[in-house]
């Protein structure tokens, strides 16, 4: 599990979003180098999810944006973020979903 944060740098939150951008290529280079041994290498990339994160977010100008998108947003739930997760490894043994970007339906970016 990574985050749309390892596809969208946001100002204030470099380490976080570098930390995410390191998951994603190692699923990448994961997936290639095992590529033909039917292993399947899957990212699941949540959006906004009504979580704690905010609470343990330091740096206020990246604080105060979050919880600015959390109040005109509905965040996704950790319910959502399964089903995504379920969907992924209950497909066919032929079918690799690689990456699944799966984010509120009014959240921007």
């Amino acid at each position: 599990v990574s985050s749309v944060a390892g596809r969208v740098a946001r100002k204030g939150a470099g380490v976080y979003n570098a930390s995410k951008w390191a998951v994603n290529a190692f699923s990448e280079s994961l997936r290639q180098e095992v590529t033909g041994r039917g292993v399947r290498i899957g990212l699941v990339e949540p959006g906004a999810v009504a979580t704690e994160l905010t609470d343990h977010i330091t740096q206020p100008e990246a604080k105060a944006a979050s919880q600015k998108m959390a109040a005109t947003i509905t965040p996704l739930q950790s319910g959502d973020i399964a089903r995504a997760v379920v969907y992924l490894v209950s497909q066919p043994r032929h079918v690799a979903v690689n990456e699944m970007l799966v984010r509120p339906t009014d959240q921007e970016r």
